[in-house]
């Protein structure tokens, strides 16, 4: 671990003994200050809620971005619990609904669906507790925080980390001879080299189709898994498996299932979705980018 990655660890490790109530009061306040201090990534957020709800004010779109960066801040303050708190601890700070729908496929290779919604660590952390895992990262650009954030997903145990360009074999090889859980983050604009176009909020959107293709290829079920915010915690709710004609033989079908989901997760907890990627970047042939 870089010398950075230790002091920053040394900073979360004191966040971590302060109760959820004070770390909630100071994410709101450290959020509105980033809100006012990130034009660039405010433009951003903005841009995409417009793109998403066309029919809402631009004072509703501002609310909404303004409360979700104070959400955002307090979950990147909460991070010393995860990484740093007793395993009751963050028990208690994450709880769990429909895990049911889990239990009854924990005998096969599944695929966890897990949109970025701010609070996908808490959850897939979370889920560590009880079960060994898999989930893919990206080899470049890393930085202190990306060291942190290795550290916090391997402390309950040692998961399957995938680097992003090994590609999709490594990980049909693990849903294959491990049968484990693939913590699976869909929900990027990565380009249009391994992108098809497919529906996300009406808008055609440069979609990786993996989703199916790990599917079929690796004998997994789908099981969509949300972790939102709530005012004590955080919860992490797991939906039915798709197991009603998923994977189909079409996959722009399929892909466009997958975004239709996290589209309707999305509308009805507008503010905890990550609204600063670029989600519309790549373009058809002759339209612009919005940003």
């Amino acid at each position: 671990m870089s010398f950075t990655a230790r002091l920053l660890a040394a900073f979360f490790w004191l966040l971590h003994l302060l109760p959820f109530t004070v770390l909630r009061g100071l994410g709101a306040g450290l959020g509105t200050l980033l809100y006012y201090a990130a034009p660039r990534r405010r433009k951003i957020g903005l841009t995409n809620l417009r793109l998403c709800f066309p029919e809402w004010t631009d004072a509703r779109r501002s609310k909404v971005l303004h409360e979700h960066f104070r959400l955002l801040a307090t979950c990147a303050v909460s991070y010393g619990v995860l990484w740093f708190g007793s395993k009751a601890r963050v028990e208690k700070l994450v709880r769990r609904e429909g895990y049911e729908h889990y239990l009854a496929h924990q005998d096969q290779s599944i695929i966890l669906l897990a949109p970025h919604f701010i609070g996908l660590d808490y959850g897939g952390i979370r889920h560590t507790v009880d079960h060994w895992g898999a989930s893919m990262y990206s080899a470049s650009h890393q930085n202190p925080f990306d060291e942190l954030l290795l550290m916090g997903r391997s402390r309950f145990g040692q998961p399957l980390l995938i680097k992003r360009n090994d590609g999709i074999r490594a990980i049909v090889k693990a849903l294959r001879q491990h049968t484990i859980p693939f913590y699976y983050l869909p929900d990027q604009d990565l380009g249009p080299k391994e992108s098809i176009f497919a529906p996300f909020f009406g808008i055609q959107a440069a979609t990786i189709p993996a989703l199916s293709r790990l599917s079929q290829m690796g004998r997994a079920v789908v099981i969509p898994m949300i972790t939102r915010l709530e005012k004590d915690g955080f919860v992490t709710r797991y939906y039915p498996a798709w197991t009603d004609d998923f994977p189909s033989d079409d996959l722009l079908a399929d892909t466009s299932r997958m975004n239709k989901f996290i589209e309707d997760r999305v509308r009805e907890i507008p503010a905890q979705y990550y609204w600063m990627h670029r989600r519309f970047k790549t373009r058809p042939e002759g339209e612009k980018s919005p940003y």
